[in-house]
């Protein structure tokens, strides 16, 4: 029995990275290269994973961007911001990687559901897989900060030759509506970069009950536009400087842990310092139109209200 497999079309890589990790304010596009690209075609084996510790695996991750910190390196994960993963590769937070003795994490279900999306992908393919128990590096020593480490790879296959396998509960299923999401197919585009390959298909396990296979092919464009991020990016964690912040929680987060405390009676004279007053002038015009909209937001509500009387729910043509 073969599964439908959906094709992802090519994909714009202006509209992909658009975000610079040195930049606060607006940030300005990465344009693709003018011409093709070098490719080499076999990873270096880093290190062997089979028998390593927890903590050794850690310390190895440190030593560049992984394939799942691909999208955070590059302002595209909705679950990690760039400040995060710098105060991780610079040692600053221990990375939030849950313990398997956990039991009930999604990361712990996950690990532990992979060998069965692995074998669904082979019985409904027929692909035979592998597994690769090492954390590869890109070849090329100007891009030796790109480490990857894959699920599986897909054995004499000249189609593709590497398999993500992927599971989403309810709240991550939402972001497979309409194909796979941003964050991985930037993963898979920079796997394909440090293994020279030329394709993988992604296998995700949907709410523990429905399965899609999706291919996605090398994009060259794509993957300099990646490189390029990853590069500023890990500028920003060899030279110890933090990233941009962005809106998410994960920043959020970060920044409170990066300045925990505040030094008493202490203050900073930003009068001259031309972003710190622009970005100010932005934040007190936003602050006044949340409160504006809050302030009409609330009349329109007590509007509500005042007609539904004691009735504790109302009916309206929205239901």
């Amino acid at each position: 029995m073969n599964q439908n497999i959906t094709t992802i079309p090519t994909v714009n890589p202006t509209t992909l990275i658009t975000t610079n990790p040195t930049a606060v304010a607006d940030s300005g596009q990465l344009h693709p290269p003018q011409g093709p690209s070098k490719r080499s075609l076999n990873a270096r084996r880093l290190i062997n994973t089979k028998q390593l510790d927890y903590q050794a695996w850690l310390e190895v991750r440190k030593q560049g961007i992984g394939s799942s910190d691909a999208a955070a390196a590059c302002g595209l994960n909705p679950y990690m911001s760039m400040l995060e993963l710098w105060m991780i590769k610079t040692g600053r937070v221990q990375q939030n990687i849950d313990d398997e003795s956990s039991g009930h994490a999604p990361l712990y279900w996950g690990k532990q559901l992979e060998p069965l999306v692995a074998e669904y992908y082979s019985m409904h393919t027929n692909h035979k897989v592998r597994r690769v128990n090492a954390v590869l590096q890109h070849p090329d020593p100007d891009k030796a900060f790109m480490l990857a480490n894959l699920d599986y790879a897909v054995v004499g296959n000249e189609e593709v030759q590497i398999l993500e396998c992927k599971t989403a509960g309810e709240y991550g299923a939402k972001l497979w509506r309409e194909g796979v999401p941003l964050y991985v197919l930037c993963q898979v585009q920079h796997q394909l970069a440090v293994t020279g390959k030329q394709a993988a298909h992604i296998c995700v396990l949907l709410c523990g009950q429905e399965t899609k296979i999706y291919k996605v092919s090398r994009n060259e464009a794509l993957i300099e536009q990646i490189i390029q991020a990853e590069r500023l990016f890990w500028e920003c964690v060899e030279n110890d400087v933090p990233p941009a912040v962005d809106a998410s929680e994960s920043a959020a987060k970060a920044l409170q842990q990066l300045y925990p405390e505040h030094t008493p009676q202490s203050c900073v004279d930003l009068t001259q310092v031309e972003l710190a007053n622009e970005l100010y002038d932005k934040l007190i015009e936003k602050k006044k139109q949340i409160e504006q909209q809050q302030s009409q937001f609330d009349l329109l509500k007590h509007g509500v209200q005042y007609l539904k009387w004691e009735h504790q729910r109302a009916l309206s043509q929205q239901g």
